[in-house]
């Protein structure tokens, strides 16, 4: 992913020119697969964020490379997303987590006031 700039946004054209495929592609691959979905400008123009372009990489990987169908593409990205989301902590462990520091943060105030 070191092709992709520094930046906050992209316009399609700068897209176009990363992902390498026409910007038409683009815009047909954002009406098949919902995990890409750039914002618009006040002016209707579309403004990719890097996690798009980096979507948008994965799907061009998917398709040219692999050989995947769009269908088979869409359902190797939703498994990947599963497979991310289980791995994710879960909430109960960051809650436990939090009440440690906060059990922790109060036992240093104390001693603060007793000294």
């Amino acid at each position: 992913m070191d092709r992709i700039p520094d930046k906050l946004f992209f316009r399609i054209g700068e897209v176009s020119d990363i992902v390498d495929v026409k910007p038409y592609v683009l815009r047909y691959w954002e009406s098949e697969f919902d995990l890409v979905a750039p914002q618009k400008s006040p002016t209707r123009q579309r403004l990719y964020q890097r996690c798009d372009l980096e979507m948008l990489l994965e799907i061009k990987r998917l398709l040219y490379v692999e050989g995947f169908t769009i269908a088979g593409a869409k359902k190797k990205l939703k498994q990947g997303l599963k497979t991310r989301q289980r791995k994710a902590p879960a909430l109960d462990d960051g809650r436990e987590a939090l009440a440690t520091v906060r059990q922790e943060l109060e036992e240093i105030r104390k001693l603060l006031r007793s000294g």
